[in-house]
């Protein structure tokens, strides 16, 4: 079952320097619920909508990211940000998988969220050459931040990994061969 999350709020409570200097890697989480609001505030943050662009810069505007979530309890989804809904793909917990595929970093089932940022490589690629394989990652850092930020400006805490083996990350989430896995990001409450 599809997800349809509600529209972004534009206006927070903390400044963007609070959000800077709270943010910080966190790899302990409480067993609490982040609410549908919340993690569309976090998706919109990743690639949202602003008009005929999106919330974060890209080369060209070629667009590479997509983007994966696993909510606990609720099972593993497609950010459709064009439509701004969580597309359903499996009810099934994939958290404890893609530990496995981590070098074991327990944390990541003990997360409530994990945002997967993937790229789609070809699409920068067709308009660059082999320099947009240096656009996407720059890209990516945009997008990975921007996560870390919303979460603190939420009272959430999270943590950026790299640290795993792209091709279990691959099988775990059946991704298509053009579609590789940059970024895993559990989010969660601060213990």
């Amino acid at each position: 079952m599809d997800l349809q999350l509600p529209k972004p709020i534009l206006k927070g409570s903390k400044s963007l320097e609070e959000c800077i200097y709270g943010r910080e890697s966190v790899r302990s989480y409480k067993e609490k619920v982040i609410e549908i609001k919340e993690i569309s505030q976090i998706l919109w943050a990743t690639q949202g909508k602003k008009g005929s662009k999106r919330t974060v810069p890209s080369a060209g505007a070629t667009y590479p990211l997509e983007i994966y979530v696993t909510i606990k309890n609720k099972g593993y989804f497609y950010y459709n940000y064009s439509k701004h809904v969580l597309e359903y793909i499996t009810d099934k917990d994939l958290s404890n998988k893609l530990v496995e595929a981590s070098w074991n970093q327990h944390f990541i089932a003990e997360a409530y969220l994990n945002v997967i940022i993937c790229a789609i490589f070809g699409r920068t690629i067709e308009r660059y050459g082999q320099r947009g394989v240096r656009y996407v990652y720059i890209e990516v850092g945009h997008c990975a931040q921007n996560v870390h930020l919303e979460a603190v400006a939420l009272g959430l805490c999270s943590v950026p990994i790299g640290a795993f083996e792209d091709d279990k990350v691959k099988e775990v989430l059946k991704l298509k061969k053009q579609i590789e896995p940059l970024y895993i990001i559990p989010i969660g409450h601060p213990k």
